[in-house]
């Protein structure tokens, strides 16, 4: 059956996530960043100090949810993502890679904001919402937060959770020389006691690992960068060249060595920080949060982490290491592997192989975070949670032994229709986040330290869309 699906898999995902969808996600991105007024650029700082005031509560903490959203969305793809857009695109993509993220802030300010406006009561005392939720409260569609949450079960709950442990299995397969077989049970008996505690536990978890693999990758990097420090100013010449074509190109093709440059850099951004996709939204709604506005700006935080700081880490080291070759073909974290050991000698491959084993691990827990999300949108019923649980610890097993391009192939097409439903529904209910943006502004240019929000800052027509038991002005305190 795959030899006659899968093409024609692919021929719809490369119409969906080809140039239509990097075209709606960018143009969604400069229209937030027009009608918030550079929220990005001049609410950076604020957000990153909103990190330190963001500690634990009855829930799940503002930085819990920010810390899941980031363990989804960095992932192997922050290591060999970058090294396939080098290859494919040239230096160039980077900075192209740069301008998508920038954008790609407003967006995931945006629908991690209204995640949190939309977010319903959930009995385990947390909260629950994301695209879905709004697309039901807002635009009273229920039949369009259908569709959208089955394709984020499948892409994130099966298929994304698949590649990851597959990523898992050959890096350390690669590095260690275990057999697959014992990787994947090993997965799975890690994964399933996290995945049965539900979301509040991959909260937990994901608060500490996120910062440790972080840390670790990134702390290299900056070593790096460091050791290599007059090279900098080269490097960053060398990637505005490629951007703009003014490098001679391999054959002498600069316009299409530029037009590549711009669609992995464009590509490379956009799937690894998931901004304006409706993924992170999913894990910004369970936060206990005294304002929606709180959340936005972490989740807008994380876009900048991911792409900014963990996808440039990996490019500098692999631009740094003379490893790189322009017109290559096309490699992953072999190339990565090859830059690290140049650097700091051959123990870099072993290194490589427990950081992808936690970025990958990682993503996986992010990943159900997501999808329990919107399984409990379908239904609360505990045996079919019980059951999806099941089906997603088996695909993390077949992920680590089997080959997948028929899976890689849907998860295309899953992530590009949830990015075109979303980016729609966002667009549409933008004026919610709107309002809530400039309430926060305002409280926070009154004095107040932590600003509130309650449903009545919203016109009667919209704050009846919002669920009766959140935002209620005698419950602010517990928001």
């Amino acid at each position: 059956m795959e030899s006659w699906l899968k093409p024609l898999v692919d021929i719809v995902g490369g119409v969906l996530s080809g140039y239509p969808l990097v075209v709606a996600l960018l143009g969604a991105g400069l229209y937030f960043t027009a009608r918030f007024g550079g929220i990005q650029i001049r609410a950076l700082w604020h957000s990153a100090c909103l990190l330190r005031t963001s500690g634990t509560t009855s829930g799940i903490s503002p930085f819990q949810a920010f810390a899941t959203g980031l363990a989804s969305r960095v992932g192997t793809g922050n290591i060999a993502g970058v090294a396939v857009a080098l290859t494919i695109g040239g230096p160039g993509a980077i900075f192209w890679m740069w301008t998508t993220a920038l954008l790609g802030m407003a967006s995931a300010f945006v629908e991690s904001t209204l995640a949190q406006i939309f977010k319903v009561p959930h009995p385990d005392n947390t909260f629950r919402g994301g695209p879905a939720y709004y697309i039901q409260m807002g635009l009273g569609s229920r039949k369009f937060g259908i569709i959208f949450a089955l394709a984020l079960l499948f892409t994130f709950g099966f298929a994304l959770n698949s590649v990851q442990s597959h990523s898992i299995a050959e890096a350390l397969e690669a590095s260690f020389g275990w057999e697959r077989t014992w990787i994947g049970i090993a997965l799975v008996l890690m994964t399933a006691p996290i995945v049965y505690g539900g979301v509040r536990r991959v909260a937990r978890f994901a608060q500490w690992i996120v910062p440790v693999m972080a840390i670790a990758y990134v702390g290299l990097a900056v070593y790096i960068c460091i050791v290599n420090i007059e090279q900098i100013p080269g490097m960053i010449s060398m990637i505005l060249r490629h951007a703009f074509g003014l490098e001679p190109a391999a054959g002498g093709i600069a316009g299409y060595a530029v037009s590549q440059a711009v669609l992995m850099g464009v590509k490379r951004g956009l799937f690894s920080n998931e901004a304006g996709m409706g993924s992170a939204p999913n894990a910004a709604a369970v936060a206990t949060t005294r304002h929606p506005v709180q959340q936005g700006l972490m989740q807008m935080l994380g876009v900048f982490f991911d792409t900014m700081v963990v996808c440039s880490a990996t490019a500098f080291m692999i631009l740094l290491s003379g490893e790189f070759m322009p017109g290559a073909a096309p490699e992953g974290a072999v190339l990565t592997q090859r830059a690290l050991a140049a650097h700091v000698g051959n123990w870099a491959v072993v290194f490589t192989g427990i950081t992808v084993f936690f970025l990958a691990y990682s993503s996986v827990l992010g990943n159900y975070a997501y999808a329990e999300v919107n399984m409990d949108y379908l239904t609360q019923r505990p045996w079919i949670l019980n059951i999806f649980r099941a089906l997603v610890l088996l695909a993390v097993m077949l992920g680590a032994v089997a080959s997948l391009p028929l899976v890689w192939s849907l998860a295309d097409v899953g992530t590009a229709l949830m990015a075109f439903i979303n980016l729609v529904a966002i667009g549409m209910l933008m004026k919610y986040a709107l309002i809530a943006w400039r309430d926060y502004q305002a409280q926070r240019k009154a004095g107040v330290a932590e600003p509130v929000f309650t449903h009545d800052v919203l016109p009667p027509e919209m704050r009846e869309r919002l669920s009766k038991d959140v935002w209620r002005a005698e419950r602010s305190d517990e928001r």
